[in-house]
């Protein structure tokens, strides 16, 4: 791929032409009936012409700069064997706002840092800035606080992670809990016996794992025990040896219900803590243990603290506008 020299017009605003050398993949950088070009000149506020293998971006200089590292890195994934889709596409565009990730985006800069999850069912790649160092450190330390909103992808890269090191064998067991705690709403009785009441509160842990293995693998690792998926109350009086585990939800736990998680640890095993502490559902917020335990173990060796904000929001563009409306200096 092959860039023109940036054309000054009046004012701030350029033009830039890139040329690639591989035309037969810009029908899916551009997306079914150009939808990716669309979102691009829409989220920026250029305007891109396609011309053979040559595209030409029009517009404020800043952005149109942006608008052709989004296409550079669209580009340099699919030369990667990448998938894109319209979630791919506004993550580059929010990541190359991000000075931290210019070396992940960008096709000319130097060789970036590979960082991804492979699962069965899909390879994971970062889609925040913020995504970067928690996927490292989902692949270093010991136990991992991740704190921040959600849609940031918290709970789903931790469970990739997991579901990663189970296929290869690093670990023996994936765990996955949540303190049975209701969002605000008062759900009465519930029927059926222990795992039908109790599942409603684990769905979106079963949705990662889903996204992440074939139903079938799924379905077969959690009847052998492999995979389990249980109430945080369940993980009383047990060492967690040769296991990955999660604990979502965890702002909604109380000083004693963490101190008790935390020290199932046992050997060759892994944790993940995951929450969001503006969201706390417990009669009495400020007894989150949540906010206790990182306070308490922040910067012990191989215990890390990750905090994502509204910028590392990668569900649909409103949802962080959403997110930092409700989290901004008056809230």
């Amino acid at each position: 791929m092959t860039k023109k020299a940036v054309q000054a017009a009046a004012g701030d605003r350029a033009r830039i032409e890139i040329e690639f050398d591989k035309p037969q993949l810009l029908g899916r950088i551009f997306g079914e009936f150009d939808e990716n070009l669309v979102a691009i000149e829409n989220r920026l506020g250029v305007y891109i012409a396609a011309r053979g293998n040559r595209l030409q971006i029009e517009g404020e200089a800043s952005a149109c700069a942006r608008a052709r590292e989004v296409l550079e890195g669209l580009y340099s994934r699919l030369l990667r064997g990448e998938d894109i889709d319209s979630g791919m596409v506004e993550a580059i565009i929010a990541m190359t706002g991000a000075a931290p990730l210019k070396g992940i985006v960008r096709n000319d800069a130097a060789e970036p840092p590979q960082v991804i999850i492979r699962t069965r069912k899909k390879t994971i790649v970062p889609r925040s800035a913020g995504q970067v160092p928690y996927m490292q450190a989902l692949a270093r330390d010991d136990i991992i606080f991740a704190l921040g909103p959600a849609g940031t992808g918290k709970t789903y890269l931790a469970v990739a992670q997991a579901v990663a090191q189970l296929i290869t064998g690093s670990v023996q067991r994936l765990i996955l809990s949540r303190p049975a705690v209701e969002a605000g709403e008062r759900l009465g009785f519930l029927p059926g016996d222990m795992k039908e009441k109790v599942d409603p509160y684990l769905r979106p842990l079963y949705d990662a794992l889903y996204d992440t293995l074939p139903a079938e693998q799924v379905e077969r690792r959690i009847a052998s025990g492999e995979i389990e998926i249980a109430p945080l109350a369940f993980m009383r009086g047990r060492t967690l040896s040769d296991a990955f585990v999660i604990l979502d939800e965890a702002q909604n736990t109380t000083t004693a219900q963490m101190k008790m998680f935390l020290t199932r640890f046992g050997m060759n095993s892994r944790m993940v803590v995951c929450g969001d502490p503006k969201q706390v559902d417990l009669p009495l917020p400020g007894s989150s243990g949540l906010a206790d335990a990182v306070g308490k173990l922040e910067g012990i060796e191989r215990i890390s603290v990750m905090r994502f904000n509204a910028s590392d929001v990668v569900r649909h563009p409103i949802v962080g506008k959403i997110v930092e409306a409700y989290e901004g200096p008056d809230a």
